[in-house]
């Protein structure tokens, strides 16, 4: 993974500081918010270990997680609700969290790296990272804490919402989710702009 501070930019390095990564987990889910993370990491303490969160093991994420909010210069987890998602759709919530996680930040940052292709509406100086979440360190640790506080919010939903195994599947479109959801019916938590919530509120008469 390239170093925080050695990754290719066009201005000079001392511009850059404090230098944020900022990443969103779960756009895919038929169910749950949509989280992000931002983190500012501190040069001084450097965290071995970071990278893409879905190539970590659980404990191995929950391990990092802890480390990196206890080191990190500044930290931030935000979100954008289910509500959200099916009004402005799942692209611009995403790009809302990520938004809204930099914002709550409590070192605002000189420059914010983005995982993907795509930057939120902001006026912070920013650069958009096709894969950033393996390539660069401050993105990974942000995918880490986005990743373990929306699994541990759909083990919650599991509990309020019993039968449909959002604590497996995390909310993803699985064959046994599908099931449940055609066995159980739509809960609150669904987002009913995804097609097969969609479809199935539309053939119940209840979209």
């Amino acid at each position: 993974m390239t170093d925080l501070f050695s990754f290719d930019y066009d201005a000079p390095l001392q511009d850059m500081l404090p230098l944020a990564g900022v990443d969103e987990v779960g756009r895919g889910p038929l169910a749950g918010d949509v989280v992000a993370a931002a983190v500012i990491l501190d040069p001084d303490q450097p965290i071995t270990g970071l990278r893409d969160s879905k190539k970590l093991t659980h404990k191995r994420r929950e391990a990092l997680a802890e480390e990196i909010k206890s080191r990190a210069q500044a930290w931030a987890i935000a979100r954008a609700s289910v509500e959200e998602i099916d009004e402005i759709n799942i692209l611009q919530a995403s790009l809302l969290a990520m938004r809204r996680a930099v914002e709550s930040l409590s070192l605002q940052p000189a420059m914010v790296l983005v995982d993907g292709n795509r930057l939120p509406n902001w006026s912070y100086p920013s650069e958009a990272v096709v894969k950033g979440d393996d390539r660069v360190a401050a993105i990974a640790a942000a995918s880490i804490l986005a990743k373990v506080q929306r699994d541990a919010e759909l083990i919650v939903l599991d509990e309020q919402y019993p039968g449909y195994g959002f604590a497996g599947h995390k909310g993803y479109p699985t064959a046994a989710h599908l099931e449940a959801l055609k066995r159980l019916g739509v809960t609150p938590v669904h987002r009913k702009s995804f097609a097969p919530v969609k479809t199935l509120l539309a053939g119940s008469g209840a979209e």
